[in-house]
């Protein structure tokens, strides 16, 4: 799993890039890259940057931590993760520094970004809604790496070191879950719940909040910080056997998997096989619609639809990678041809100078990168540089087609997973033992 956090630097911007870049804890300097910028000079970079940003704000950048579990990826595999974060988050229009720490318990990614965006010089927001999607894409990135993760509503906004403490079993919280777990299926009703608690030496305190302390912890903890099981509400629901924690919105249109609810007493109830096996007709029905209403009248039919609609997706899929990797590298471009454009009279200047040498001295990081534009733009065969309202204009409208991309990928990706698990129900109802079963049957 990775646990990640955010925080905005507002000041000493090169003490931060300093630190994320100590060779001590990056091996040397080899797990450190950079993108749109040198991280040599990224401090400079990012102020030449904020100078141009059209909003008022005091943050230069912002720090992203991205924390591994101990003994569970290598470096270079974190490495490779935090680029393919930062390139997703970011969308190329930030440039940023990425490192990989070794130095510590358990490996863990830092990433600086500018504040700004090197397109629009507009301010990067910084919420919760920014930071869901964060959080969502670490995740993700997780699990195609086949590293674990945390379930949706569980361990919410929790520290590395606090996970770390519930991993090794450490943690009140964590210990405090366990208890209140093995007490519900004992408890006749919420206050012969809290009644054994106590006599497991937990001390109660009832207010807006019920809390919980253990012997030797030093605050309360309030039931409704562990998770949604946890709240006062649940663990009734919960004693009554009735209680179902919710999952993910995607997850309950089409899924055949059947909700276990935590409490035992649930899945000890008399009508629960009898909900069950109607939960399971219904599906059945659904999928003899969905056969009904597309003119599937055959499972090969079926099979030529899934198959076409896995190769829409991937279609859909690559073009609109590739329109990102356009953007992104539009938006270097953009940034390299501003940046020749902002300088341009400070190098004039410099070439009228009596004295050169002494001027260089002066101006040395802001003429390096000038000269690493504009030798980034004669490597692209740009012997002068191009027009940035027309650069502005095309990015603006490859942006929208990228918009276009998402919606009809966004599209084909629904249907392929509805397809995938009408087949799964198909496969369910016709060959339960073994799939071998049905390819000796055709």
């Amino acid at each position: 799993m990775a646990v990640t956090k955010i925080h905005p630097i507002k000041s000493t911007l090169k003490k931060a890039l300093d630190y994320i870049e100590n060779p001590v804890k990056t091996d040397d300097k080899i797990l450190v890259s950079s993108f749109a910028c040198s991280y040599e000079t990224a401090d400079i970079e990012f102020e030449l940057l904020l100078s141009q940003a059209m909003q008022k704000g005091n943050n230069l950048a912002h720090h992203l931590i991205q924390s591994f579990a101990p003994g569970e990826t290598t470096p270079e595999q974190a490495h490779e993760i935090g680029r393919q974060l930062a390139d997703e988050v970011l969308q190329g229009k930030y440039p940023y520094v990425l490192t990989t720490h070794i130095d510590k318990g358990h490996v863990h990614n830092h990433i600086i970004f500018c504040a700004v965006d090197m397109v629009n010089q507009r301010k990067y927001v910084s919420n919760r809604q920014s930071y869901s999607y964060i959080r969502r894409t670490s995740d993700r990135l997780c699990k195609e790496h086949n590293l674990s993760v945390v379930m949706p509503g569980q361990d919410r906004g929790k520290s590395y070191a606090e996970w770390d403490a519930h991993r090794k079993g450490t943690s009140w919280k964590a210990k405090l879950k366990a208890t209140i777990d093995t007490t519900i299926p004992q408890a006749k009703d919420f206050d012969d719940f809290l009644r054994l608690l106590q006599e497991q030496s937990y001390e109660v305190k009832r207010g807006k909040y019920v809390s919980f302390r253990a012997p030797g912890q030093g605050r309360f903890t309030r039931c409704k910080t562990l998770g949604e099981a946890y709240t006062e509400e649940a663990i009734t629901e919960r004693i009554k056997g009735r209680f179902a924690e919710r999952k993910p919105k995607e997850t309950r249109k089409i899924s055949l998997r059947i909700d276990l609810e935590n409490s035992i007493k649930a899945q000890q109830s008399a009508g629960y096989e009898k909900w069950a096996k109607l939960h399971n007709l219904k599906q059945a029905a659904r999928t003899l619609n969905f056969l009904t209403e597309h003119e599937i009248d055959s499972y090969p039919d079926l099979e030529n639809r899934v198959a076409e609609i896995t190769a829409a997706n991937t279609e859909a899929a690559a073009a609109l990678k590739a329109a990102e990797r356009r953007l992104a590298e539009m938006a270097v471009l953009i940034k390299d041809v501003t940046t020749c454009k902002e300088l341009r009279p400070l190098v004039q200047e410099y070439q009228r100078a009596a004295d050169k040498k002494q001027f260089r001295r002066k101006h040395e990081g802001t003429l390096i990168l000038y000269e690493a534009a504009a030798k980034a733009l004669k490597e692209k065969g740009l012997q002068k540089p191009p027009d940035l309202y027309a650069l502005k204009t095309e990015y603006k409208l490859l942006a929208e087609q990228k918009k276009q991309l998402q919606q009809q990928y966004a599209e084909v990706k629904r249907q392929m997973q509805e397809y995938g698990i009408i087949k799964q129900n198909v496969d369910g109802v016709l060959f339960p033992n073994h799939r071998q079963e049905r390819d000796k049957t055709l």
